[in-house]
């Protein structure tokens, strides 16, 4: 891209650049289209951004992301609390109640192992997941975490962790293809592999 005329435009350009899937052409028309709007729109968008910083916060039962102190979908009563899910992350649960299949609640891990990365057991949700179940409410835990290798390695993690308590072990069926990542399924799949889910002992036979 050829140099801009303007430190300023330059600055915004590469801030804008910055997030994931805005190169820097994207990233240009972006800044050109918000440099159009009035000064009060973009203090209410700037705003946005920081409030958002700020105030928003992790659910203190499966972490989340919420406004309060619960989400509302530990909040919700109507939800069934003998299945509990376990993602890596908040764009799996969205990815997974976009379905409109699962009425179940979540446990967010915050990530995967990942060795490579410096990811470890300790730096995830998991001690506060063992918490939960011991409580006895759960009844199924489906762990559905992408299908990659570090999907399965936590996956088999939790497996060892989880399987003296009397609770039933399940993971996704395979409709996920190897390698996918939970939020780029999509909904019909993803739907159909939560409801076809399986017993997580078969994965050790194969």
């Amino acid at each position: 891209m050829q140099p801009l005329p303007s430190k300023l435009l330059e600055d915004a350009v590469n801030e804008m650049s910055s997030l994931p899937g805005i190169g820097k052409k994207t990233a240009l028309r972006l800044v050109l289209h918000l440099l159009k709007r009035d000064t009060a729109a973009i203090d209410q968008f700037s705003g946005a951004f920081v409030k958002l910083k700020r105030d928003i916060r992790n659910c203190n039962i499966c972490h989340n992301l919420c406004d309060e102190e619960t989400c509302t979908i530990c909040s919700d009563r109507n939800r069934d609390r003998s299945l509990l899910c376990v993602v890596e992350d908040v764009r799996d649960v969205m990815a997974l109640e976009n379905t409109g299949q699962y009425r179940g609640i979540y446990h967010v891990l915050g990530g995967i192992i990942s060795p490579l990365e410096g990811t470890g057991p300790s730096d995830l949700n998991i001690e506060s997941l063992l918490l939960r179940v011991q409580t006895g409410e759960p009844k199924e835990v489906i762990m559905a975490l992408s299908a990659t290798m570090e999907g399965d390695t936590t996956n088999f993690y939790l497996f060892r962790k989880l399987k003296d308590f009397n609770i039933k072990l399940s993971t996704l069926a395979r409709g996920v293809s190897v390698g996918d990542e939970l939020e780029y399924a999509d909904e019909v799949t993803l739907g159909r592999s939560i409801l076809n889910r399986t017993p997580f002992e078969n994965n050790l036979n194969r």
